[in-house]
């Protein structure tokens, strides 16, 4: 059993009118979901909360009843039943973005990045991510990236890290892959034990963009999650706020029975589920 204490906060910035973000943090579920939303006409912000409340209801619901759901038919008897819980539920709402993004011409070609955390019930937590939204894990004052972005930049730098040198920064953003743009997507996933005063934070590239990963060891390490969040929030605005900027912050409060020893990676798909 994982006790977890967390807060979240999704902010509009200093430069757009409206908020694309969307987040969503649960502890008795244990699931947290931050959705940065893309396309014009508030199509955006509507991707995004169709993210956020498609993994909330599958996963409650799923929980709920146990078992394999109908969703689940990409089953991968390596993982847990809880990381086939989560990849379905990303599937779903990738499914639920698209099929609403066919609805009217003003949500054509809207999406949304996707990075969620579950904790299940084997002391470990799943990670899963769709673009370039990043989670990173806190652990003995090291701070670890569990994400994987999906951009151009990034996977040019996975093949060949000089030829990154050649793309300007507007390729630093363009991504590769996004909820809802096609009818199915293929999600990064992986799985670490968890420990006492592990934190999680999840963010959108409104924060990623301005602080640093070392930053945001520096100012979250010893603040609680609320202070974290707000800490991390007004330096993002301080340096701009060009984007609309959204954080989760987790600690992990206890693990019971409580485990000691160093992290260890059950399973990452690179590529993901096809």
């Amino acid at each position: 059993m994982i006790i977890v204490e967390s807060a979240g906060i999704t902010d509009v910035g200093r430069k757009r009118k409206g908020n694309e973000d969307s987040l969503f943090t649960d502890d008795e579920i244990g699931l947290y979901v931050v959705a940065d939303g893309m396309g014009g006409h508030q199509a955006g912000e509507v991707a995004s909360r169709l993210v956020v409340k498609t993994m909330e209801d599958y996963i409650r619901q799923s929980r709920e009843e146990g078992g394999e759901s109908p969703e689940m038919t990409r089953v991968d008897k390596t993982l847990s039943e809880e990381a086939n819980r989560l990849i379905a539920g990303v599937h779903l709402s990738n499914q639920v973005v698209h099929q609403i993004s066919q609805s009217k011409p003003s949500y054509r070609g809207m999406g949304s990045t996707i990075s969620a955390a579950y904790f299940t019930n084997e002391d470990t937590l799943i990670v899963s991510n769709v673009g370039d939204s990043p989670i990173y894990l806190i652990r003995n004052n090291i701070i670890e990236t569990l994400s994987v972005p999906h951009t151009v930049v990034a996977e040019q730098m996975a093949m060949n890290p000089g030829a990154s040198a050649r793309f300007g920064k507007a390729f630093s953003h363009m991504l590769t892959r996004a909820m809802g743009i096609e009818k199915t997507v293929k999600p990064d996933l992986c799985e670490v034990q968890c420990f006492k005063n592990d934190m999680l934070v999840l963010a959108s590239d409104g924060l990623s963009d301005k602080v640093s990963p070392k930053e945001v060891l520096h100012l979250a390490k010893n603040r609680t999650p609320d202070k974290a969040c707000r800490v991390l929030v007004e330096l993002a605005n301080e340096r701009g706020g060009d984007d609309n900027i959204t954080v989760i912050v987790l600690k992990v409060k206890a693990v019971k029975p409580e485990k000691k020893g160093i992290m260890k990676i059950f399973s990452r798909i690179v590529g993901g589920i096809t």
